[in-house]
């Protein structure tokens, strides 16, 4: 019986230095994996996070200008449709700056032509001898402009919400930086009618994008040194002028 019990003995110390060795043997092995992930270099994906983007993105160009049909058009992803929408801008913009055509007049005229033809093709019966067509009702539906309507509404008031913010004084630079661009342009507009200025921003949403995600690589090197260089001015600029600003009462009230 005590040979029995010292050998059961034996073989439970045998199976507990085996238990241990397992555990040292599988925290020596991942201690090795730990100090071999530190070893190993910066993957591919995070040194491209690291490259400077244009405004500072980290999406593509299609998913900064919101994705969809819009982005789709202004990246000519279909180049017809595309075409036709720039050549559509295009044809409204000669009419109504270059030959000085009025909107109400063509209204007006689009609508006698319309009735016309539509006079015309009813009492064409009398000419072939057959019944006359039923003209087709037309029936404009509610979703789509309920639907525009209220994206725009929504734009316009967190327009409105953050000229609030800016105008709250929280933000000094943000304030300069507002007040600079509505006066260039209020310079631009000075030199154009809002129709103009609009069908350019029409154009410039149809080219800069696709060239610039064409030559971002490229372009984004130069963005980066021009950044830099606007935030050394800046720097000079706040150094010098807008810290002699008195902002004390402020300040207080904030305390």
């Amino acid at each position: 019986m005590a040979e029995e019990s010292e050998s059961k003995q034996s073989a439970v110390e045998s199976m507990m230095e085996k238990i241990s060795q397992k555990i040292h043997g599988h925290d020596s092995s991942s201690s090795s994996d730990s100090d071999s992930d530190h070893e190993k270099p910066a993957s591919p994906s995070s040194v491209k996070a690291k490259i400077y983007r244009l405004f500072g993105r980290e999406r593509p160009v299609h998913h900064v200008l919101g994705g969809g049909k819009p982005a789709d058009v202004f990246l000519w992803r279909n180049k017809k449709i595309s075409a036709g929408v720039l050549g559509g801008a295009t044809a409204i913009w000669v009419l109504f700056e270059l030959i000085e055509y009025h909107l109400l007049a063509l209204i007006c005229h689009i609508s006698i032509l319309c009735l016309a033809l539509l006079f015309l093709w009813s009492n064409a019966h009398t000419f072939i001898h057959k019944s006359p067509p039923r003209i087709p009702e037309i029936h404009l539906p509610e979703e789509p402009f309920l639907q525009v309507a209220s994206a725009l509404a929504i734009e316009l008031n967190q327009g409105l919400k953050l000229l609030r913010d800016i105008a709250s004084g929280r933000n000094l630079k943000e304030f300069l930086m507002v007040i600079a661009a509505f006066w260039v342009l209020s310079i631009v507009g000075s030199w154009c009618n809002f129709l103009t200025l609009f069908y350019i921003c029409f154009v410039l949403l149809h080219t800069v994008p696709v060239l610039y995600e064409k030559y971002e690589d490229k372009v984004d090197p130069f963005a980066e040194k021009a950044a830099i260089e606007i935030k050394k001015q800046y720097a000079v600029f706040d150094a010098k002028v807008l810290s002699k600003i008195p902002m004390g009462p402020l300040k207080a009230k904030k305390v």
